[in-house]
């Protein structure tokens, strides 16, 4: 990533994590612009976060590591990563119809992670998010050798759980990403 680029999103991501300092109670930017500048590979996640409508911020801190963990909190699953299927065998199971891609693949090549359940119920812990959208979370292998997956919303003030076939896909269906930095 080019320096003024590089620079440019350090400064998105410092005027989010001021605006939304609730996310994070404790963290210093200091420590986390540190941190990030250390770490050229989080950076270059960071910036296809942001590029896909993610708007990442920090939300934890993880002791063990030092590590900072960013997570996207765009209101809604961020627009740019909607209608994919689950995986990659779930992509290539359709026969037609196809979607541009999987939810597994496209975060992979972000260099995030899908949030598993725990981890979209602590974001949701945050804020309310995916009040029109769901987004696809981390599939235990049990349900997936089973065909199925699983996603997340929040309707009427609460957290849902859902599942659906893998090979299935939505426009407002995408999913949410986490970095640890």
């Amino acid at each position: 990533m080019a320096t003024s680029a590089h620079g440019e999103l350090i400064t998105v991501l410092e005027a989010r994590f001021a605006r939304n300092a609730g996310r994070h109670p404790g963290i210093a930017w200091e420590a986390v612009r540190k941190r990030l500048e250390a770490r050229p590979d989080a950076i270059a996640a960071l910036a296809s976060m942001e590029a896909t409508g993610g708007e990442p911020d920090v939300v934890g801190y993880d002791e063990g590591s030092g590590a900072y963990l960013f997570c996207d909190c765009s209101a809604e699953t961020p627009a740019g990563r909607r209608g994919l299927c689950y995986d990659r065998e779930a992509l290539d199971s359709r026969k037609e119809h196809k979607p541009a891609g999987s939810a597994a693949e496209t975060a992979a090549s972000m260099g995030i992670e899908l949030l598993d359940e725990d981890a979209y119920r602590r974001l949701q812990g945050l804020g309310e998010f995916d009040l029109k959208t769901s987004s696809w979370i981390r599939t235990p292998d049990a349900v997936r050798r089973l065909g199925g997956a699983l996603f997340c919303d929040r309707r009427y003030g609460r957290v849902f759980t859902y599942h659906n076939g893998a090979e299935s896909y939505y426009s407002a269906r995408g999913f949410r990403g986490a970095l640890r930095v």
